[in-house]
């Protein structure tokens, strides 16, 4: 696909996008439990198939892919917030996953197990006033990061997010790729899934709800981690 000029884009991301996910826990034949949730896995990867055009109308994401550096650990299940004033990045990529508790997890709820995120990747990220928080029940973990002079900064970074917003702009976008072949951050996503990529990103008051992120390498100038009654 031919590539455009910068686009910009203001609101949220849909939160339904997907990709190719491992394989459910075994059921046992006949069951009702199991005929639900076979139902219930059946139901998310067709969701992969049919990630919408519009993810790139809406505050694109920050940090994020599953592939070649894809999440290789089962979830907490526990959502955090990331917030920042704006993040810039080189070679981005973008497409759907599935993200998948421990078995028996206390978080998983009726979703038997597995979350349907939006996975992204940036080769080389820089973000400033980087704030995350973690709810865990009537107190914040919350950690912030270059507000000063010197800005956060990573490589290879990804994100599964479920709710991704600011003012997004991209350089040179290419759109409906199939995710096995995007190369700009070097992340494969599965053959036959939607997806995009852009030789550079930027994201005005970025906001995200993710289940996980990734680095290769992660500088946080400026650390501070602390409990506190609210968070991002």
């Amino acid at each position: 696909m031919a590539s455009s000029p910068d686009v910009s884009s203001a609101g949220n991301t849909p939160e339904n996008p997907g990709n190719g996910s491992p394989s459910e826990a075994p059921q046992t034949a006949g069951t009702t439990t199991g005929g639900e949730r076979r139902g219930r896995v059946r139901t998310r990867r067709a969701a992969v198939m049919a990630v919408p055009a519009t993810l790139v109308a809406a505050g694109l994401a920050v940090l994020t892919a599953q592939g070649a550096l894809g999440v290789q650990f089962a979830v907490s299940g526990m959502p955090f917030t990331v917030t920042a004033k704006e993040l810039k990045g080189t070679g981005f990529e973008q497409f759907g996953g599935l993200d998948n508790m421990a078995d028996g997890s206390p978080n998983a709820g009726d979703t038997g197990g597995q979350v349907l995120i939006v996975t992204s990747a940036i080769k080389n990220a820089t973000l400033d006033s980087l704030c995350q928080s973690v709810d865990l029940g009537g107190t914040n973990l919350l950690i912030t990061a270059g507000s000063g002079a010197t800005k956060v900064t990573a490589s290879d970074l990804t994100t599964d997010s479920t709710q991704l917003s600011g003012d997004a702009a991209f350089k040179n976008i290419e759109i409906g790729n199939d995710a096995s072949t995007l190369d700009k951050a070097r992340v494969k996503g599965p053959i036959g899934v939607f997806s995009q990529q852009a030789d550079t990103v930027r994201i005005a008051n970025l906001r995200q709800t993710n289940y996980a992120t990734t680095a290769g390498v992660f500088k946080l100038p400026g650390l501070k981690l602390r409990f506190s009654d609210s968070g991002c």
